[in-house]
């Protein structure tokens, strides 16, 4: 194998296929970057078995062939690498020689042929904007469970209603639901995608531009682009029916200004207690909307803010933390949050935006 490419391409995908590589001690050559150079192109895969990444760089190819190496050391190396450079990349005596104008590097490579083949998925597919996809991800992902006890709802699940792309999350203390307008789309039933995946396709498709196709059976899903092909496995379980949840009355409403209520929540942080607990007052008739914490060892806080109500009196309890966490989906200046009761969830979203819904279930106190 030898060739030539771009430092600045190069850097990028091996930072991108790095962060998918195993970590594991019985099959190590998961530890590897497999570097593949034939036509006009070289190809970077890396896979953990639950997450594969297929990257392509155009290159000018002088000899083709395949060498596997250690993903962390080449993205160290490509780390301290001037961009602006040229490199060369040439298999000498079974290692990998790179070549810059002003270094030289050897690295031992492993065995190619030890290297498990990343699937291409054949079922259902559809096409969609990189930002409309991530947009929805980002707009829930946080509110998954991080623990792998109940696998179903330690992922995103998407599906398809009325012409949107819906994506939900929860970990059955709150949860996050993002609507995304996407037309022509055939019906999904349901596709459970793991949250630990998440964070790594945000973080090859976070920054690009442009259609992605799709494509999923029960087992996998694949995500497309011109240069990009990355799978993931897909979660076999059924989510819960997360609308019986949402309430469909209200007996309290309030809207107000997203900073101050920003501002509000992490003042009330710092007097919370150990689990985080904040208190939310609000009397319309007196216009009264309060927030107020207190810790035996700090103090006490009460906040009042300015804000448009109308309903019932109501008092309830919640963890601060899980509140802030959706600030990153609300992207209006007002935030609308209803009540239905002492027992029942807090509903917020985005004045006037009906695409982002996130319940928060109340603390007993």
């Amino acid at each position: 194998m030898k060739l030539e490419c771009s430092v600045e391409k190069l850097k990028t995908a091996v930072s991108q296929t790095e962060r998918i590589t195993g970590k594991n001690l019985t099959l190590p050559i998961l530890n590897s970057i497999l570097l593949t150079a034939s036509g006009k192109s070289l190809k970077l895969r890396a896979t953990n078995l639950s997450l594969g990444v297929e990257i392509e760089v155009s290159a000018k190819i002088e000899k083709e062939g395949t060498l596997a190496v250690s993903g962390a050391i080449l993205n160290a190396v490509f780390s301290n690498v001037s961009i602006g450079d040229n490199v060369v990349l040439e298999d000498k005596d079974g290692n990998l020689l790179v070549k810059t104008r002003k270094s030289q590097i050897k690295l031992k490579s492993n065995p190619h042929e030890d290297f498990p083949t990343i699937p291409r998925v054949a079922g259902k597919s559809f096409g969609i904007d990189s930002k409309k996809f991530t947009e929805g991800i980002k707009g829930v992902y946080y509110a998954s469970s991080v623990s792998d006890i109940k696998p179903e709802i330690s992922s995103v699940f998407i599906y398809t209603k009325d012409e949107n792309l819906i994506f939900v999350s929860t970990d059955s203390f709150r949860l996050a639901e993002k609507k995304v307008k996407v037309k022509g789309l055939e019906e999904i039933p349901g596709i459970l995608i793991p949250f630990k995946n998440i964070s790594e396709i945000l973080r090859v498709f976070g920054e690009f531009n442009g259609a992605i196709e799709v494509c999923f059976n029960k087992n996998q899903i694949s995500f497309s682009s011109e240069n990009i092909y990355l799978t993931s496995r897909i979660i076999d379980g059924i989510f819960p029916d997360y609308r019986q949840i949402i309430p469909k009355d209200f007996n309290t409403e309030a809207v107000l200004l997203k900073q101050d209520l920003l501002n509000a929540l992490k003042l009330s942080n710092v007097f919370s207690d150990k689990f985080n607990q904040v208190n939310l007052k609000v009397v319309p008739k007196e216009k009264i909307f309060e927030l107020s914490s207190a810790n035996n060892d700090i103090g006490e806080n009460k906040t009042y803010l300015d804000a448009v109500m109308g309903g019932e009196e109501a008092e309830l309890s919640f963890n601060y933390k899980y509140f802030l966490d959706c600030f990153q989906s609300l992207f209006t200046d007002s935030v609308s949050i209803k009540l239905s009761g002492h027992s029942r969830p807090i509903v917020i979203s985005p004045a006037s935006d009906p695409s982002f819904t996130y319940l928060i279930m109340p603390m007993n106190r």
